[in-house]
């Protein structure tokens, strides 16, 4: 999750490689790097003295390393006013890294050849066909259409109605409670296409709705609703057992609370609306931040993206599609972060091939080819990461890994 400020064409193969920085992915086979254990006990004693200090309600961490998890933590309480431990099932909303998933369910039907990614999305929902661009105090047309693939690395110019500028207020005012307080996808989409673009598609990145778009595209592609394809497509094969749109009563239980600090008091203060609404049936997917999911369950779809697109047996991607969600796909001319490019549905270092998101909410996670190794830290507290936890553990397992690793 980048950047909370609030709670709440065609072209060508060819054409679009030289659009794009390229950035090869190796898919991971087992890395002789191995984890000092002095090193992550400093880890994990770092992230209990957070916890111990109040700075937050709990954390939740795994560490797998060549298929196997060889380090978990689970500490602090899931909710605090009841005083309800924190364990290791504990289901977290995880906002923003919906984004991958949804990206991963997208591309399963480009594997089955159902687009390309340089296809313009009105082709497929024509709605868009007559949606203007803002610029200057007046709409004008496209440049050129906005495609799936401006749709995956959000550049395809839509926004989230967080900052101050025409389009953002007019995501606001589209409905009484927001653009997403509609009954369905469909509809929020449908209404989105009469709000112009806040950018020329290419030209700028953006972090928007657009994954949400995505998302009303695979439900136009394969005929079936976005909840689903997710689960018959993607969480039962890999086993994801405790992640949806919402949470059944029966589970209601392991939900953590999220969390906020009181600013006069500087304690930990519970923010009940957003935790609670995944408590009732949810008739909105949004893959851009619906979902809920434990630990484990990400754990499994981070280790598939590391195995090329299958676990335990089962694909549900093709190796080569795994390759380019695991790459740079934005245009060259696009400023992003440094050291950065976005891939598809998460970010992508130059340095180390590592891909990774975040959620609203404080989730984290990587997956690092050449370590072989996924690493997850979760909590529930926003603003999203206003404490730092998951850079501090991702910096120490490094040093964990580099230690070892010069001892040989």
């Amino acid at each position: 999750m980048r950047k909370i400020t609030s709670l709440p064409l065609t072209v060508t193969f060819i054409l679009s490689l030289i659009l794009t920085v390229s950035f090869s992915c190796n898919i991971a086979s087992e890395s002789k790097a191995s984890l000092s254990q002095d090193s992550l006990n400093v880890a994990d004693a770092e992230m209990q003295a957070l916890v111990d200090e109040g700075k937050l309600p709990c954390i939740s961490t795994m560490i797998i390393k060549d298929g196997k998890v060889v380090r978990r933590l689970t500490t602090g309480l899931a909710n605090l006013e009841e005083n309800r431990v924190l364990e290791e099932d504990a289901i977290f909303r995880i906002y923003s890294m919906s984004k991958p998933i949804a990206t991963a369910a997208l591309m399963i039907l480009y594997d089955e050849g159902k687009f390309q990614l340089d296809d313009p999305v009105a082709g497929y929902i024509p709605e868009f066909e007559e949606t203007k661009v803002w610029v200057d105090g007046e709409e004008v047309d496209q440049q050129e259409p906005f495609t799936i693939r401006h749709l995956l690395t959000h550049t395809a110019g839509f926004c989230y109605g967080w900052d101050v500028s025409h389009v953002d207020s007019l995501y606001a005012q589209a409905t009484p409670q927001g653009l997403w307080g509609l009954g369905t996808l469909e509809e929020a989409v449908k209404l989105l296409a009469t709000i112009p673009l806040k950018n020329q598609p290419g030209s700028q990145y953006e972090y928007s709705v657009s994954i949400d778009v995505a998302g009303y595209l695979l439900e136009v592609l394969s005929g079936m609703p976005f909840d689903e394809f997710l689960q018959t497509r993607l969480f039962d094969p890999l086993k994801m057992v405790d992640t949806g749109f919402d949470v059944p009563e029966e589970d209601q239980g392991r939900l953590a609370m999220i969390y906020t600090k009181n600013p006069e008091t500087g304690e930990l203060t519970p923010v009940e609306g957003l935790t609670n609404a995944v408590k009732q049936k949810v008739t909105l997917f949004s893959g851009g931040g619906g979902l809920v999911s434990t630990l484990s369950d990400y754990g499994r779809f981070g280790q598939m993206l590391l195995n090329g697109g299958e676990l335990d047996g089962v694909r549900v991607l093709q190796e080569s599609t795994v390759n380019l969600i695991m790459s740079a796909q934005m245009p060259s001319d696009v400023t992003y972060e440094e050291g950065f490019r976005y891939g598809l549905g998460g970010h992508v270092n130059q340095t180390t091939g590592e891909y990774q998101w975040s959620g609203m909410a404080s989730t984290d996670f990587i997956a690092d080819p050449k370590n072989n190794m996924v690493l997850l830290a979760f909590t529930q507290y926003i603003p999203f990461m206003e404490v730092p936890f998951a850079a501090e553990y991702r910096t120490l397992v490094r040093k964990a890994l580099v230690e070892e690793t010069e001892a040989d």
